[in-house]
């Protein structure tokens, strides 16, 4: 098959003199001349038993060296049974794709692993249980993660960078720390499915951090609240009767109803019916809503409380802070047993002598049930609001045991406001 049949300067004087028609430089390479100074070169050839023809550029654009390589490319394609039109048209589009995936590069440089992460806090807004969880959300990030790579393009994060925010934290703060990491993690993957950033996720556990940081399950010792005794319970709530202010009523609701002390603050006068306090799901840890049976030392508190409650509105606090509209926060109940604690030696601690904090309270009901009462512990659990671990057990025991938690709260209320205190004697001492 002859090529290259025309020169350069003839092709110039076929285009001037502009007579129409086609000029071959073989191998299916033509010069389609339409006017004076248009021009055009065409590929022609056959496959499979149809003729067709691809063009491949303007005489004025394309020299004829490089029109011949295009060619040839051509030749090449139908050699092997490939239409040079469809494979212009599949490189077009490769190339469109090229182009595209280069400015979504580019734009996705632009974006912060900051403004990543608040797109995704925005984005599952609705999931979160409460505002204060979505706002420990953005806390634990700001002050942890955005100092160190926050405003770098989330697309170039790196583990050295997921390091770097996370090891002077590990170790005395692990807790805090794996949250962090998690949230790393949270944002990175739903970057990765805005198409902000590609590959594998740097702040995943499991074959990646695992390797370079301890297992803080295995290396931190969980420190438990520090809880009164039991049988100093009486005395203690007699302490708390004598203390003034709002936190220190509430502190005694929380201690009766083994509440959390966050489930106390947000209570508020709507949810109060008759003999029962029903914590909405929204508030409540484990996310479902908690029937509370009130005994009649809780309903002696919600009396005292209830001058406060001035403008009969169901959603108002029960224990208001003192801004209009402000819950107490946790640290008031904590200041309510930092004053009785004021002087040379602590008075209420736990065994190993720890000043004893509001949460520990919910353990020493848990300590009190086990050496005084009968009940099985799934009441009791119950009555802590305990999510049960097991999901299938879970799935099958749906009801709240109100009836069966009725009683044990009357009694501990009966126990803890000192009625039959004077000679307490457990079970397990009865026994032996």
């Amino acid at each position: 098959m002859a090529t290259n049949k025309l020169t350069h300067l003839a092709a110039i004087n076929l285009v001037k003199a502009g007579k129409k028609g086609r000029t071959g430089d073989g191998g299916g390479l033509w010069l389609d001349v339409r006017a004076p100074d248009r021009a055009a070169w065409v590929f022609r050839y056959t496959l499979h038993g149809f003729s067709r023809e691809v063009g491949l550029g303007a005489f004025r654009d394309v020299k004829l060296a490089d029109v011949r390589d295009r060619a040839a490319s051509c030749r090449e394609q139908v050699s092997k049974g490939v239409h040079p039109c469809d494979q212009r048209v599949a490189d077009e589009e490769a190339a469109v794709d090229a182009t595209r995936a280069a400015a979504a590069a580019a734009d996705a440089e632009k974006i912060t692993f900051r403004f990543a992460a608040e797109a995704r806090i925005e984005a599952k807004g609705a999931e979160y249980r409460n505002p204060k969880h979505r706002q420990q959300w953005g806390s634990t990030l700001a002050a942890y993660v955005y100092p160190v790579f926050g405003d770098r393009p989330v697309s170039s994060v790196t583990r050295e960078d997921v390091l770097r925010a996370l090891q002077p934290i590990w170790s005395t703060k692990p807790e805090t720390a794996t949250r962090v990491r998690q949230r790393i993690e949270v944002v990175l993957d739903y970057a990765a499915s805005r198409d902000w950033r590609s590959g594998a996720n740097p702040a995943t556990w499991r074959g990646n951090l695992s390797h370079l940081l301890p297992s803080t399950k295995k290396t931190v010792r969980v420190q438990h609240h520090p809880a009164l005794p039991w049988n100093r319970m009486p005395a203690m709530m007699e302490a708390l009767k004598m203390s003034e202010g709002m936190g220190a009523l509430a502190l005694r609701f929380a201690i009766l109803t083994a509440a959390r002390s966050g489930e106390v603050r947000g209570a508020t006068w709507g949810e109060v019916n008759g003999t029962t306090w029903t914590v909405p799901g929204s508030r409540m840890k484990a996310g479902r809503t908690h029937r509370v049976p009130l005994s009649a030392a809780a309903l002696d508190i919600l009396a005292q409380a209830r001058p406060f409650w001035r403008s009969n509105d169901p959603s108002a606090l029960i224990f208001p802070g003192e801004k209009v509209g402000r819950s107490l926060s946790d640290m008031t109940l904590a200041a309510v047993i930092k004053r009785l604690n004021k002087g040379d030696s602590a008075a209420w601690v736990d065994h190993a002598g720890q000043p004893v904090v509001p949460h520990g309270f919910r353990s020493t009901f848990r300590d009190w049930c086990a050496d005084n009462r009968q009940e099985p512990s799934d009441v009791v659990e119950k009555a802590l609001a305990h999510a049960i671990s097991n999901q299938t057990e879970a799935a099958y025991r749906r009801g709240d045991l109100y009836d069966r938690r009725a009683p044990l709260m009357e009694a501990w209320s009966s126990f803890c406001v000192g009625a039959g205190a004077g000679n307490v004697v457990s079970i397990r001492q009865a026994r032996s």
